[in-house]
């Protein structure tokens, strides 16, 4: 496939997001910001992981089209911002350039001994471009607690930071399905207490920020 074709449809959409959010196109989208857009954001995201774990390839498309969507229309939003505006080439280049500097094994022959190291490379290079210091520095709050704690976790875990948590005393072997059953064996124990789980781990998540920043002072 030529670079010619592969860039064509796109700055077609780039076109097509312009006639829309310009005077004569839709109202609608014309009235969108930032904020009303957040939830189709997600959506849109959540059917493409769906799409993919039932292995439809359709679906995938036109899923992963509709995350496409998103991100120029969030861009060419942007482009109308009267002090800090930005365009989908301005995204686009800013992206190109992230994975040319966090990858020094491809584009500057750094030898690596495999991925844990270029793993590694990426965490140090993005705490270095960044200015992190902090393991929580960038971790993104407003994400689910499953995820978050995970993330916390990694993060005290690559900035050796304690986040008072002890694994789950069992003898039993920990596979997917095994955590997956003592996940669910959880949640079933804050239902029938009465206790919502989002908000118990949330609370606990913050718990751990609270530890990490106390330790990093």
């Amino acid at each position: 496939m030529s670079e010619q074709f592969f860039g064509s449809e796109l700055i077609r959409l780039v076109n097509v997001m312009d006639r829309l959010r310009s005077p004569g196109g839709c109202a609608w989208d014309a009235e969108q910001t930032h904020e009303s857009l957040i939830k189709y954001l997600l959506e849109e995201s959540y059917e493409f992981i769906d799409a993919i774990e039932t292995d439809d390839r359709v679906g995938m498309r036109e899923e992963l089209g509709d995350v496409l969507l998103q991100v120029y229309f969030h861009s060419r939003i942007a482009q109308d911002h009267p002090t800090e505006p930005f365009t989908i080439d301005d995204v686009a280049g800013a992206i190109a350039d992230k994975l040319i500097s966090r990858h020094p094994h491809v584009f500057e022959n750094l030898e690596v001994s495999g991925t844990d190291q270029i793993i590694e490379n990426w965490e140090a290079i993005k705490a270095r471009e960044k200015g992190r210091t902090s393991a929580i520095d960038g971790v993104a709050m407003s994400q689910p607690a499953l995820p978050l704690m995970a993330k916390l976790i990694y993060r005290a875990e690559k900035f050796g930071s304690d986040t008072g948590i002890k694994p789950m005393n069992s003898d039993e072997q920990a596979t997917e399905e095994s955590v997956g059953q003592a996940l669910a064996s959880v949640i079933a124990w804050a239902h029938q207490h009465g206790i919502d789980p989002e908000l118990a781990l949330r609370a606990q998540a913050r718990a751990v920020i609270a530890r990490i920043q106390s330790a990093e002072r």
